[in-house]
């Protein structure tokens, strides 16, 4: 029950940091301490599909990250800021949504 209220806590707080950032780096932190505490609570049972369902989120997940990763330098490259209100780079805005997408598991 301990691990479970640590997970669930740390859920939480990764979401507060990457609801209250103004740094794309901080909501990258949030976003991936979001993820790095969702896959104990997953695999809790370890069934042949709970393993599988967590691989494939997990890759899911990294695909996302680095793709958010990417666009959030490529968009601090043309503006020479990290902010996250100085989203004026196009290609940056499309790969920012699709991997938000991703991230929200909005596309398979």
């Amino acid at each position: 029950p301990i691990i479970l209220s640590l997970m669930l806590t740390s859920l939480a707080i990764g979401t507060i940091i990457t609801m209250s950032s103004t740094h794309w780096l901080m909501a990258w932190v949030g976003l991936e301490l979001n993820t790095l505490s969702i896959i104990p609570i997953i695999t809790k049972h370890h069934y042949p599909r709970s393993t599988e369902a967590t691989t494939k989120y997990f890759l899911t997940q990294a695909a996302a990250s680095a793709m958010l990763l990417f666009a959030s330098t490529m968009n601090a490259w043309y503006t020479g800021t990290w902010d996250i209100s100085q989203l004026t780079s196009q290609p940056a805005c499309v790969m920012l949504t699709m991997a938000l997408s991703m991230k929200l598991g909005l596309a398979p």
